[in-house]
């Protein structure tokens, strides 16, 4: 099967933001006196909003208002994003950039839709993906296939089809399950436990080392699984 779309992961991958969401998952735990550990924020990585937001919800001991902690954590993004906090990683913006001028590509994340478009708009980068999908609009989170899959059929592709980066656990296995084949970005902070690093057919060290695979593999080049 030809190779010929990406779909990249977005926290962690391209952007700097994992820690904070941690930061806002936690302030808003603390509002309700409640500590919030690396255990839960291990427990909620993948999920989509409305998942992270029930966690959350019962977690604080307000189960009923879920909707209300997704709006809350998501606002505490948006400004943080606005402010700047959120920077593209090394490499990433041009990582995009010309992969986009040889293959469609689209971005498959756990984010929040008004994250995804922030972010995007923020580094401008909109404009160089053709579909970007949300979890929360598909009906499963990663580690389940849906978003990948979604991602790969607005590109009119099957998941074989396409390449996907990631850097979590459960991203790799999301992508894996769709289908894709699984470049690993291992996030310094969160790394990928062993087992889902199994599942992708290549690690790579940098967004820079990324890009060089991405091109290899679209181009029928042969990529060492591991450097």
């Amino acid at each position: 099967m030809t190779l010929d779309a990406v779909v990249f992961d977005l926290d962690g991958v391209l952007v700097e933001s994992e820690h904070l969401w941690e930061e806002n998952w936690v302030a808003f735990a603390a509002r309700h006196q409640v500590e919030w550990t690396a255990e839960d924020t291990a427990s909620v990585q993948g999920m989509s909003a409305p998942e992270w937001a029930g966690y959350l919800a019962r977690r604080c001991g307000v189960p009923d208002q879920a909707d209300e902690v997704e709006r809350a954590v998501v606002d505490g993004m948006i400004a943080s994003i606005d402010a700047g906090e959120a920077p593209l990683l090394p490499g990433a913006g041009a990582m995009v950039r010309e992969v986009s001028e040889r293959v469609p590509v689209a971005l498959a994340s756990s984010a929040a839709r008004r994250v995804i478009d922030a972010v995007l708009e923020k580094h401008q980068l909109t404009g160089e993906f053709t579909a970007t999908v949300s979890s929360a609009e598909v009906a499963r989170g990663k580690p389940n296939p849906d978003v990948y899959l979604e991602a790969a059929a607005r590109l009119g592709k099957s998941g074989s089809e396409c390449l996907g980066v990631e850097d979590s656990s459960n991203g790799i296995r999301a992508a894996a399950a769709a289908g894709l084949t699984v470049i690993a970005l291992p996030n310094p902070t969160y790394p990928p436990k062993p087992d889902a690093l199994q599942l992708a057919s290549a690690v790579a060290e940098s967004n820079d080392d990324v890009r060089l695979k991405l091109l290899a593999y679209l181009a029928g080049e042969p990529v060492a699984a591991r450097d």
